[in-house]
């Protein structure tokens, strides 16, 4: 079976939004330390790295925000993602693969990462892993639909970073036509698209780690 990388987006288009939630970060932190919480990291991940169709909406937001809680993250301004970065620009996608499983291992649930390697399984056609990983993204995607409608600052869509802000952009099909503009929030930086008097906002979280 052959995959295309862009039927991402349009897989995204004919799922139904799901049921908005408000997001209780500090909830979800204590929830993620908590070994005898069903929210707790160890139980999600397992579900997510084993069988990701098997996690529900709130599951996911968990899985999802409560990597802001890890300190074992992987930023897209490490060496080790730039090389990641170059390996896939180079169309190496043997090496792209053999460097992004290593940091997948270390940060499972970073959308950037996950996307890379989607492109690069892909492009070796390796379908197994190309659908894992997908439903994967659609699951830590699903819990950013569901934190808001993004109609106001009270309900904005909260991501965790600009590149999972532009992940959300295309999954929402707002393009380049759309003008910025940006505010201080607590905690974080509202974005404001605007098209035409209508407005798209988006919580960009800045979140300081707990002992």
């Amino acid at each position: 079976m052959k995959y295309h990388f862009f039927l991402l987006f349009i897989m995204f288009s004919v799922f139904g939004f799901s049921q908005k939630s408000k997001i209780d970060l500090k909830a979800v932190e204590k929830s993620l330390k908590n070994s005898d919480s069903p929210y707790n990291y160890e139980k999600l991940i397992f579900k997510y790295k084993g069988y990701p169709k098997s996690l529900d909406s709130i599951e996911s937001q968990y899985l999802y925000y409560g990597r802001n809680f890890r300190k074992d993250k992987v930023s897209t301004s490490d060496d080790s993602f730039k090389s990641l970065a170059e390996a896939f620009k180079q169309n190496n996608f043997a090496d792209c693969i053999k460097q992004g499983k290593a940091l997948y291992d270390k940060d499972p649930t970073n959308l950037d990462v996950l996307l890379i390697l989607l492109r690069a399984y892909d492009s070796v056609k390796d379908g197994s892993n190309f659908m894992h990983h997908l439903n994967q993204f659609r699951s830590l995607t699903e819990g950013i639909k569901i934190s808001g409608d993004g109609k106001s600052e009270k309900t904005a869509y909260i991501v965790n970073s600009v590149g999972d802000e532009y992940i959300l952009l295309n999954i929402l099909n707002i393009g380049q036509d759309y003008t910025r503009s940006s505010k201080p929030a607590k905690d974080g930086m509202f974005d404001v698209w605007e098209k035409e008097g209508q407005q798209l906002y988006i919580k960009i979280l800045y979140l300081e780690l707990t002992n």
